[in-house]
């Protein structure tokens, strides 16, 4: 890992979105909460926020953040049959928490998919990235 005892510890914030592309048969059983394993929106949710928390044990060199907030939204977009996927992470530092946010997004995603998949095999994981960050010496980033 890269040695940051140097560095002053800052508030550090990130967000990150991807969408999860369902079909308009999959959205309308989600949608209504009828999928055979249960609430696919807060499962998921929860899912997000207990991944953004082992971030470290899954990502290689990445560091262990003791983080003071993590938010995971979706969001059902009815004109495209797809969810939305947001995550947001935040601690006071010395490394930042894009890995975190990214990871509270990959594994939502993953949840509704995995959620959903008995039902089609034409679901897609798509557009996961980093939206914001802020805090640390390369200065802030907004998409």
């Amino acid at each position: 890992m890269v040695d940051v005892s140097n560095k002053p510890g800052t508030v550090r914030t990130a967000t990150a979105s991807g969408r999860v592309l369902l079909g308009k048969k999959v959205f309308d059983l989600v949608k209504s909460n009828q999928m055979k394993k249960g609430d696919v929106l807060s499962t998921a949710q929860l899912a997000g926020i207990c991944a953004a928390k082992q971030t470290s044990q899954l990502i290689p060199l990445c560091h262990p953040v003791a983080l003071s907030k993590v938010d995971v939204t979706l969001t059902l977009v009815e004109e495209t049959h797809e969810v939305g996927v947001n995550g947001y992470a935040k601690c006071t530092g010395q490394t930042g928490v894009e890995m975190e946010a990214l990871t509270a997004v990959a594994v939502a995603a993953l949840t509704v998919y995995d959620m959903c998949k008995a039902v089609s095999r034409e679901i897609r994981i798509t557009d996961i990235r980093l939206t914001s960050k802020t805090g640390g010496t390369r200065g802030d980033y907004h998409e």
